[in-house]
C-alpha cells in the first residue's frame, strides 16, 4: 500500500444512495479533510474524532437519476481510493432510477476470520467474499450458464441484518488484539470491553480487499442483533439485571452503543435524517478548524439511549418509488423488559411500526434481524417459555422458563407474543387491503437463525381474505454455520411432530392462537450463504448463494444454493409433493464433503 493509501484506515464504504444524492463513509488515520468526487461532482467533509479515531461522512447531491459513474476519495489531496494497484474494478456510486427493478442482497451473521484453509475449516467460505470475487468478476461460477450466477448489474441496496462483527466470539486476531493492551484472565475476558477495541473489531471485519471493494461500490444498510454486543442481549428482564450487576458491562453496552452509531447507523440515515440526527448536529454545527470531538457526547448518548430506548430511534424506513418500502425495524434495543408490558417493541416502537405497515406499494419488506415466523415447532416453544417464565405454571415454572429461555435462546418474535400478535394482525390488514392498496407480497426478511428458508403464509381460520403473498426469508448465516448437533436439534423442530407437540406446550400455558399459519415453501438448509432478491413488477424472484473452494481457498468459486420465484402476479409457485420435498430437504440435510457445507 502507498504512502496516500495509508491516509485510509478503512472504508470506503457507500452508504445511502438515492436517485440524486449518496454518502461515502470513510475512517481516515488522522485528522483531514475528505474529498470524494464523482464525474463533475465533488464534494468534501471534515473529520470527526471519537475516542481517537477520525471519520467522515461526505455527502453528494445533485446526482442524475440512473447514472452509473466512477468515483475516487482523497485524504487532504491526496487520491488514496481506488488503489493504484487494485485488482478489482473501479469503485461506482450508482443512483437510483425511478421504475428501475429493485434489485437487493441481504444477509446476516459473519465473523472475521482467515480466508485460507484453516478458516474455511472452521467457519466455512465467506459467502460475502465469494460473491464479491463474483460480480468482480474474479473467479467464475460455479454453474457458467445460470444467470443467477452472473457478474451484471449490481444490487441497488446490501442489507446487512445483525451480527455484522461479534463482540463477545471474538477471533485469535481480535483476541491478540485484547490481550496486547489488558489481562484477559479478567472480565471481560475476551470479550470486548470499549470503544477502543470495537474500533478494531469493525476493522477486521471490513478490511479484506474483496469486500473492501464491495463495500466501496454497493450501497449498504444495517442493523444490529444481539451479537453486535452480547449473545441474547435484552433476553429478559433477569438477563439485563444480571449484565448491570457486573463490572464490565456499562462499558460494553456504552462502546457498542456509541460505535454502532458511528460505523452502521449514520450511513443508514436519509439525507433528511441526518439533518435531524441529534449526534450528527454536532458534527454540521462545528465551525473551528479543529476536529469535533464526538467521544463524550457519543458516550452520554450511549448510555441515555440504553436506559432510555424511547428516546432515538434506531429503525428506518427506504422508499423505492412504488415498487416497495423497506421497513427496517429494531427488534433489540427497542424492547420492554418488565414482565407486566413485556414486548419486542416499546410503545414508541410499536407506534412508529404500526404507521409503517400499509400497502400502496408492490412489495412491502419488513426486515427484522429475528425471524419473524420461525418453524413452528420453535415458536411454539418460545410461547411457552415465555407464558412458562411469566409465571402460568406459578413460581418454580418461571424459574425454570427463565432458565430454558436463556439457555436456547428463545427469544424471538415467539417469546413476545403480544407483540407477534399485534404485528401479525397488521400484515394480514395490509394483506387484505385494509391498510391502502392491497400489495403483491408482505414480505419478513431475517437473519440470526444459522439456517436459511422460506417460509408461506396464510390467515388463520376466521381471517380475512388475502390479496397479498405473505412470505419470510431468511438469509443466514454469511459466515458462522451451526455444527452439526444444532443443526439437527433444527431439523428435529422444523418438522414432523415438532409442530403439534409444541401447540399443545403452548397451549398447556393458555397462550392464544396465532392468526397465521405457515409453512416451509424451501428449505432450511445450513450454508454459508448470501440471499438475493429481484423485482419484476408484482413478481419476485429470490435465490441464495454460497462460496465453493475448488482448488484456491482465496478463491472460491460462486455456487447456487436455492430459488424461489412468484409469479408475475406475485402468486406462489405449486408446491411438490410431500416425498418430494421430504426427499429433497433431506438429502440437503445430510449432504457434505465440501467446504461450503462446513
Amino acid at each position: 500500500m502507498n504512502g496516500s493509501a495509508e491516509a485510509l484506515r478503512l472504508g470506503p464504504l457507500l452508504r445511502h444512495v438515492d436517485d440524486t444524492s449518496a454518502a461515502v463513509w470513510v475512517e481516515t488515520e488522522g485528522p483531514a479533510t475528505v474529498t470524494v468526487t464523482r464525474g463533475e461532482t465533488s464534494a468534501d467533509a471534515r473529520t470527526f474524532r471519537v475516542h481517537g479515531h477520525h471519520y467522515a461522512l461526505v455527502e453528494l447531491d445533485g446526482l442524475k437519476p440512473g447514472t452509473t459513474e466512477a468515483y475516487t476519495v482523497a485524504v487532504d489531496g491526496r487520491t488514496v481510493w481506488p488503489e493504484p494497484a487494485s485488482p478489482f474494478p473501479a469503485p461506482v456510486i450508482a443512483t437510483l432510477e425511478p421504475g428501475r427493478p429493485l434489485h437487493l442482497a441481504f444477509g446476516s451473521c459473519r465473523t472475521s476470520v482467515s480466508h485460507d484453509a484453516k478458516g474455511n475449516r472452521s467457519h466455512g467460505v465467506d459467502a460475502l467474499r465469494a460473491w464479491a470475487l463474483r460480480v468482480a468478476a474474479q473467479v467464475d461460477p460455479a454453474d457458467p450458464d445460470d444467470p443467477d450466477l452472473a457478474a451484471d448489474r449490481l444490487p441497488d441496496l446490501l442489507l446487512f441484518l445483525g451480527d455484522q462483527v461479534y463482540a463477545d466470539e471474538t477471533t485469535d486476531e481480535m483476541r491478540d488484539f485484547i490481550e496486547s493492551r489488558r489481562d484477559i484472565d479478567q472480565a471481560p475476558w475476551t470479550e470486548l470491553q470499549d470503544y477502543e477495541e470495537y474500533a478494531h473489531l469493525y476493522r477486521l471485519a471490513w478490511s479484506d480487499p474483496a469486500n473492501r471493494w464491495l463495500l466501496s461500490t454497493v450501497p449498504s444498510a444495517m442493523i444490529f442483533d444481539d451479537h453486535d454486543i452480547r449473545d441474547d442481549w435484552n433476553t429478559s428482564l433477569e438477563w439485563r439485571r444480571e449484565m448491570e450487576a457486573t463490572s464490565w458491562w456499562h462499558g460494553r453496552i456504552v462502546g457498542g452503543l456509541a460505535s454502532y452509531w458511528v460505523y452502521q447507523h449514520l450511513g443508514n440515515l436519509s439525507p433528511a435524517e441526518r439533518a435531524e440526527d441529534e449526534v450528527y448536529a454536532q458534527v454540521r454545527a462545528h465551525a473551528g478548524d479543529e476536529e469535533r470531538d464526538l467521544g463524550p457526547l457519543l458516550d452520554a448518548f450511549a448510555e441515555r439511549v440504553d436506559q432510555q430506548p424511547h428516546t432515538y430511534r434506531w429503525s428506518y424506513t427506504r422508499e423505492f418509488d412504488t415498487q416497495a418500502r423497506l421497513v427496517v425495524v429494531d427488534s433489540r434495543a427497542a424492547r420492554r423488559l418488565e414482565p407486566e408490558s413485556r414486548a419486542m417493541l416499546d410503545p414508541d416502537e410499536a407506534a412508529w411500526l404500526d404507521d409503517q405497515m400499509r400497502g400502496d406499494v408492490d412489495h412491502l419488506f419488513i426486515a427484522t434481524s429475528l425471524p419473524f415466523l420461525l418453524a413452528r415447532g420453535l415458536h411454539h416453544l418460545e410461547a411457552f417459555s415465555e407464558a412458562l417464565a411469566a409465571g402460568a405454571w406459578g413460581d418454580r415454572g418461571a424459574r425454570t422458563g427463565e432458565k430454558l429461555r436463556q439457555l436456547v435462546d428463545l427469544e424471538h418474535w415467539g417469546a413476545f407474543q403480544r407483540s407477534f400478535q399485534e404485528v401479525a394482525h397488521q400484515a394480514l390488514a395490509v394483506a387484505a387491503g385494509q391498510r391502502g392498496e392491497a400489495p403483491a407480497t408482505v414480505t419478513f426478511l431475517s437473519g440470526d437463525v444459522h439456517h436459511s428458508y422460506v417460509t408461506e403464509a396464510r390467515a388463520a381460520a376466521g381471517g380475512p381474505p388475502l390479496r397479498s403473498t405473505i412470505l419470510q426469508a431468511v438469509c443466514s448465516p454469511i459466515r458462522n454455520p451451526l455444527s452439526r448437533n444444532l443443526r439437527f436439534a433444527t431439523a428435529v423442530l422444523s418438522y414432523g411432530v415438532a409442530g403439534p407437540v409444541g401447540r399443545l406446550a403452548s397451549r398447556s400455558t393458555r397462550v392464544p392462537d396465532a392468526p397465521l399459519r405457515w409453512t416451509y415453501a424451501e428449505g432450511p438448509w445450513f450454508d454459508n450463504n448470501l440471499a438475493l432478491l429481484r423485482l419484476a413488477g408484482r413478481g419476485m424472484r429470490l435465490w441464495w448463494v454460497t462460496g465453493e473452494v475448488v482448488d484456491d481457498h482465496a478463491r472460491p468459486r460462486l455456487a447456487k444454493v436455492e430459488a424461489y420465484e412468484l409469479d408475475e402476479d406475485g402468486n406462489a409457485p405449486p408446491r411438490g409433493g410431500v416425498v418430494a420435498k421430504v426427499r429433497r430437504r433431506v438429502g440437503r440435510r445430510v449432504a457434505d464433503g465440501s467446504v461450503r457445507q462446513r
